[in-house]
């Protein structure tokens, strides 16, 4: 693979971060709107809290958080196929 290819990867990588890391924030802080106190780790099992698993907006944007992490992992792969 072109040096340019797994430079734009990486870039693209650090990109997913960031925006990974936003929507982390706005999913805890609409969690925390929602149930005052929850910590990163409650929001990791939702369950444990039905008004969380009862708030429709709530569980679209936690749909969002979880196909970044899908697509950057995708393109971690591939970044990874580009250095073996």
């Amino acid at each position: 693979m072109a040096t340019a290819t797994r430079d734009t990867l990486a870039l693209i990588d650090r990109l997913m971060l960031e925006i990974i890391a936003q929507q982390e924030r706005k999913v805890l802080a609409m969690a925390r709107a929602i149930h005052p106190g929850l910590t990163p780790e409650d929001i990791r099992n939702p369950n444990d809290f039905a008004d969380l698993m009862a708030s429709g907006e709530w569980n679209f944007e936690d749909g969002i958080l979880a196909g970044l992490k899908s697509a950057h992992m995708a393109i971690r792969a591939k970044l990874l196929e580009s250095i073996e």
